[in-house]
C-alpha cells in the first residue's frame, strides 16, 4: 500500500522521541495559554491583585483572607471575555491571622508578618455581612459570616515582589511569549517568502538589489534592531510583534531565494511557462508547495529566536508594558533575588523561557530530519 507523501514525513518525525516530546510540551504550553485565565488562581486582568504584606512568600503557602468590601457595580463578564481578558474582582480582601466576632463587631488581627503581630482592628459587622446580623438574632453569626467574608488561598509557586500570585502570572506570560512568537513568525514568512522567491525567481539585477537589502539587514545585530525598531514605533505590545517579525525575515528569504533558484529550471516549472501559467501562479502554486517542508523548519526555528527576542526587550523594558505579566519582565524585577533566599522568582520564568526555546529547537531538528532538508540550506 502506498503511503502519502505527508505521512512519510509523520512517520519520520514520530520516531524522533525527542522532537515529538518538543511538540508535545508545545501543544501542552498553547492549551494553557488559551484556557488562561480560566485555569488561573487569579483570574483578574493581567493577575495584578497585590498584597504587599505577601511580599515573596514561598511555594505553597497558605493564608486566611478577610473581605472588606464589596463593589456591585462590577459587571460579570461571560465565559469567552472571562477566557480571554481575565474578571474584574467585585471585593476587596486582606490577608489575616485571626477573627472573631463579639456582638455586633468583628475584631481582626490583620497579617503583617512571619514574626509580627498586628493590632486588633475593629470592623462594623453590619458593613461586612449585613445577613449576619439578622442571623445573630436567631444565634451565632460565625458559620455565615465564615462562609461569605473569610477564604483560604494557596500560593503554589508563592508570590512575586508586589505580592501577586506568581503561578498566575507565569500562565498568562505564556500568551504573551506565544503570541509574539507566532505573529513575528507570520511577518517574517510574508516578508521572508515574498522577497525570496522574488529574487530568486527572477534574478539579474532584481536578485542582486534583494540580496544586497538582505546583507545590509543580515549584517545588523537582531537586538540592536528590534531596540532601534521599538524606538521608532514606540514601547508596547502590538510594536513587538512588528519589531521581532521585521528583525528575523532574512534568514526565511535567504532559504526561499536558493530554492526557488534551484527549482526554476526544472521539468515541471518548464511546463508551466510553457502552458502560458502566471509568474505569481508559478511561484505559488508550483514552487512554493515544493519548498514548504524548509520553510517550516526555518519557521519552527525562528519562533524560538522570537520568543528570546522578546523576553529580552522585555527585560531592558521595551517588551510588554507593566502590568501585563512577560517572562522577561519576571527576570527583571526579581534579578536581584538570585544571590538571596528567593533565588526561584527569577529561576521559574527563566527555566519556561529555556524549556519553551529548547521545544521549538528540538520541534525544528525533528522536521529538518523528517523533511530531509539538508543542514547546509536550513540553520537550527
Amino acid at each position: 500500500m502506498d503511503i502519502s507523501p505527508s505521512k512519510k514525513v509523520w512517520l519520520k518525525f514520530k520516531r524522533n522521541k525527542l522532537a515529538l516530546g518538543g511538540l508535545i510540551f508545545i501543544l501542552l504550553l498553547m492549551l494553557i495559554g488559551i484556557l488562561g485565565y480560566l485555569i488561573m488562581p487569579d483570574n483578574s486582568p493581567n493577575a495584578n491583585v497585590m498584597h504587599l504584606q505577601l511580599t515573596n512568600k514561598k511555594p505553597g503557602q497558605s493564608f486566611q483572607f478577610l473581605i472588606v468590601s464589596r463593589n456591585t457595580k462590577v459587571k460579570k463578564v461571560n465565559f469567552f471575555q472571562k477566557m480571554l481578558y481575565g474578571q474584574e474582582p467585585d471585593f476587596k480582601s486582606i490577608p489575616i491571622t485571626s477573627y472573631q466576632i463579639v456582638n455586633k463587631t468583628v475584631l481582626v488581627r490583620e497579617y503583617i508578618g512571619e514574626d509580627e503581630k498586628a493590632e486588633e482592628t475593629k470592623y462594623d459587622l453590619r458593613e461586612l455581612c449585613p445577613s449576619c446580623v439578622v442571623i445573630s438574632k436567631l444565634g451565632t453569626p460565625q458559620m455565615l459570616f465564615a462562609k461569605k467574608n473569610i477564604y483560604t488561598k494557596t500560593f503554589l509557586l508563592g508570590t512575586d515582589i508586589y505580592g501577586r500570585d506568581l503561578l498566575s502570572r507565569l500562565i498568562l506570560g505564556i500568551r504573551v511569549s506565544l503570541s509574539v512568537g507566532l505573529m513575528a513568525v507570520l511577518i517574517s514568512l510574508i516578508i521572508g517568502i515574498s522577497l525570496g522567491a522574488i529574487a530568486g525567481f527572477f534574478g539579474g539585477k532584481v536578485d542582486a538589489a534583494i540580496s544586497w537589502f538582505m546583507n545590509v539587514v543580515w549584517s545588523l545585530p537582531s537586538l540592536l534592531l528590534v531596540i532601534a525598531i521599538s524606538f521608532a514605533l514606540g514601547k508596547g505590545f502590538w510594536q513587538i510583534f512588528i519589531a521581532v517579525g521585521l528583525s528575523t525575515w532574512v534568514d526565511v528569504a535567504r532559504l526561499v531565494r536558493g530554492q526557488v533558484m534551484a527549482l526554476k529550471e526544472v521539468e515541471f516549472v518548464e511546463a508551466a511557462r510553457a502552458l502560458g501559467f502566471s509568474t505569481t501562479r508559478t511561484i505559488v502554486k508550483h514552487i512554493l508547495p515544493n519548498i514548504a517542508g524548509p520553510i517550516l523548519v526555518v519557521a519552527s526555528a525562528n519562533f524560538a529566536s522570537a520568543i528570546l527576542l522578546e523576553t529580552g526587550l522585555s527585560f531592558l523594558g521595551f517588551g510588554a508594558q507593566p502590568p501585563m505579566p512577560s517572562w522577561g519582565s519576571m527576570i527583571k524585577e526579581h534579578f536581584g533575588y538570585i544571590i538571596m533566599d528567593a533565588a526561584y522568582l527569577a529561576v521559574l520564568p527563566g527555566l519556561a523561557i529555556m524549556l519553551t526555546v529548547y521545544a521549538f529547537n528540538v520541534l525544528a531538528i525533528g522536521l529538518r530530519d523528517a523533511f530531509d532538508v539538508k543542514g547546509q540550506n536550513v540553520t537550527v
